[in-house]
């Protein structure tokens, strides 16, 4: 949707998130990504800092969680789920969201996410369906 560009999602959460207090009309991804938003209320201090939310870098090695890429797995792991794609994971959303409320259900789905899309980059591949399958199914053992 952006690209590379770092700076342009970040203004578009922004914008999503002011469109959202405010009231104002937003198209569906706008108010996918306001809604997301409006479940992290651990970041909306940082979203109504614009200046601050633009310029952070949020190093793993420092023990920073990016709220952007959190926020961004969320909707991930929404439109896949959306899609049913890959195959059968609308299936195991449902079975860990029954377990453990939406939004947890999410946040275990991620790791398994993330892992997958930074296979995918290191390998330069695709990202392999099947293992990240594997990954979501190991988190009922």
């Amino acid at each position: 949707m952006f690209g590379n560009d770092r700076d342009s999602m970040r203004r578009y959460y922004l914008q999503c998130w002011h469109k959202f207090r405010q009231k104002l009309p937003m198209d569906a991804l706008e108010q996918s990504v306001a809604q997301v938003i409006a479940e992290h209320p651990e970041y909306h201090t940082l979203l109504e800092q614009a200046d601050k939310a633009l310029q952070r870098d949020y190093l793993p090695e420092n023990g920073n969680t990016n709220p952007f890429l959190h926020m961004g797995l969320h909707l991930g792991i929404r439109e896949q789920v959306a899609t049913n794609r890959p195959l059968g994971i609308s299936a195991i959303h449902q079975q860990l969201a029954s377990r453990h409320g939406i939004l947890e259900a999410e946040h275990r789905m991620m790791d398994c996410l993330a892992e997958s899309i930074w296979l995918a980059q290191r390998n330069q591949t695709m990202p392999d369906e099947k293992q990240y399958l594997q990954c979501l199914q190991a988190l009922f053992s």
